[in-house]
């Protein structure tokens, strides 16, 4: 191992030298280079996109991955430039399950068939869910990261950099600013050296101490002393010039670094927009399958009929209401949960020409203009037509009107 002990002396007079410079600064002993405004305004700027970012960053992990554990095996296998095993999503072991159960349960009874219909859904929505991290990731965790190790390390490399350039300026002023005065001091003095001879003998007392006489005619005169001071202030004078330069090329350096976070930001704009797409988009198969799950459960129990009472508590956002037959005065659900005053669409048959008041379970947006849009916990007035799909009904709210699902109502007494 090449120990450099010059080398770590350095280092370490420079490293004392700043710590004397920054605590002068901030006791304001020491005189400090400013940044322009509008530098300082950038690096500002910067730095607030730095923090959010990172922010920003950790926060989306956590929505995405909730499990630490996974976040922690997904940060070691990415600093180890390996590609991440292919996981299955909770979604798809619980549909796997549910399909595992319905084999041993048998596929041909109730429970087993309802099983695997579920359990497929649950492995669609799983599927789903793994696209949409996978294209989550590429498209907005993974620019967020390249900005922070990337870009953001070139920017505090060159800030730093910035900032010795500004203590060796500050330096350099200091060192000029003491040459000047003793330049002046020097040059106030009277010139007495002129009217004493070369060798002029110390007082007696002073050569009995040593034994010796002392000359000081080998001293410079004041004349040679202002001589080496106006060099001094010289050299003073071009280091200072030198350190302007450089601290000015460098922080011309940050500034154009600093100016590229415009573009930094509408880079991130770009991927914010792909994030939302690719949410909406997950959002909305989540909703189609759900959806076309509540279809075929429906259908399910229009082939097999209505479970007994004893056994299950109806469901009252079924639509076998209408596919049932039964009179106009429909009979109160015996199930103990049923809330009263509220008929289960099971047991109830609406009038062809009759209407009845409804609420609505969940909101629901209309996909076109033969549909009517719904707010949760509204209050319509529904009815339906002869040919009528049995999964729909006609509402009307107003002078609203247009078909809805079934499935988003709970018919009221």
């Amino acid at each position: 191992m090449d120990f450099n002990v010059k080398k770590l002396a350095s280092d370490a007079g420079v490293f004392f030298t700043r710590a004397v410079q920054f605590t002068e600064e901030k006791l304001g002993q020491a005189e400090k280079t400013e940044l322009d405004p509008h530098l300082e305004n950038l690096i500002a700027r910067a730095e607030g996109t730095k923090n959010w970012t990172e922010k920003i960053l950790r926060q989306t992990e956590v929505l995405l991955q909730p499990n630490p554990s996974a976040r922690i095996e997904e940060f070691i296998y990415d600093k180890l430039d390996k590609k991440l095993p292919s996981k299955t999503t909770n979604a798809e072991l619980l549909g796997q399950h549910m399909l595992d159960a319905a084999n041993e349960f048998g596929p041909g009874t109730p429970y087993g068939a309802t099983l695997i219909t579920v359990g497929e859904y649950q492995k669609r929505l799983g599927a789903a869910e793994r696209d949409f991290l996978h294209t989550s990731a590429s498209t907005f965790l993974t620019p967020l990261r390249n900005f922070l190790e990337g870009d953001w390390r070139t920017i505090s490399k060159e800030r730093r950099l910035l900032e010795n350039r500004r203590l060796d300026l500050d330096i350099c002023k200091a060192r000029l600013k003491k040459a000047k005065q003793a330049e002046t001091k020097a040059a106030a003095a009277p010139d007495f050296q002129e009217t004493r001879p070369r060798n002029y003998v110390l007082s007696a007392s002073a050569s009995a101490e040593d034994g010796r006489t002392r000359e000081v005619g080998d001293s410079p005169s004041l004349t040679e002393q202002r001589k080496l001071l106006s060099e001094e202030v010289d050299k003073a004078e071009h280091e200072l010039r030198v350190a302007q330069t450089e601290f000015d090329r460098q922080a011309e350096v940050t500034r154009l670094l600093l100016e590229g976070i415009s573009s930094t930001h509408l880079n991130h704009l770009r991927c914010l927009h792909d994030f939302a797409e690719a949410q909406a988009t997950y959002y909305a198969q989540c909703h189609r399958f759900m959806q076309d799950l509540q279809r075929e459960l429906a259908r399910g129990n229009d082939v097999s009929g209505s479970l007994p009472s004893s056994d299950v508590c109806p469901n009252p956002v079924s639509s076998t209401f209408l596919s049932e037959t039964s009179t106009t005065g429909a009979t109160v659900s015996s199930c103990p949960n049923q809330r009263p005053g509220t008929l289960p669409m099971e047991h109830t048959q609406l009038p062809v020409t009759g209407a009845r008041k409804a609420k609505v379970l969940y909101d629901y947006d209309a996909h076109d203009g033969s549909e009517l849009s719904l707010l949760a916990d509204e209050l319509i007035t529904v009815y339906t037509v002869p040919g009528m799909d049995p999964d729909w009904l006609i509402g009307e709210r107003g002078n609203q009107k247009g078909k809805v699902p079934v499935t988003y109502l709970e018919l009221l007494s």
